[in-house]
C-alpha cells in the first residue's frame, strides 16, 4: 500500500481563501506564532485561530506543514 499526496490546486486555493485569511497563512508559514501573527495583524489570537480554522476547512488540510506548502505554492 502506498500513500500519494495530493496538493490543492493553487487557483482555487487563491480565490477561495479571503484577504486576511491569505495574510493570516503567510504569517503561520513564515514561523510566525499565533500570537504573533494576532500582534502583528492587530487581532486576538483566538481570530488568528478562527482563520486558520477555517483556511484548513475550506480546503481539507489539516496540518501546518501542509499550510506551509500552499503558502509556497501560493507564492505568500
Amino acid at each position: 500500500m502506498s500513500l500519494t499526496l495530493v496538493a490543492p490546486q493553487t487557483e482555487a486555493a487563491a480565490t477561495t481563501l479571503a484577504p486576511r485569511e491569505q495574510e493570516a497563512l503567510q504569517h503561520i508559514a513564515a514561523g510566525c506564532t499565533y500570537l504573533q501573527t494576532a500582534r502583528h495583524m492587530g487581532l486576538s489570537k483566538h481570530t488568528v485561530d478562527a482563520y486558520l480554522r477555517r483556511i484548513r476547512a475550506k480546503l481539507n488540510i489539516n496540518t501546518t506543514a501542509e499550510m506551509t506548502r500552499l503558502a509556497i505554492s501560493l507564492g505568500l
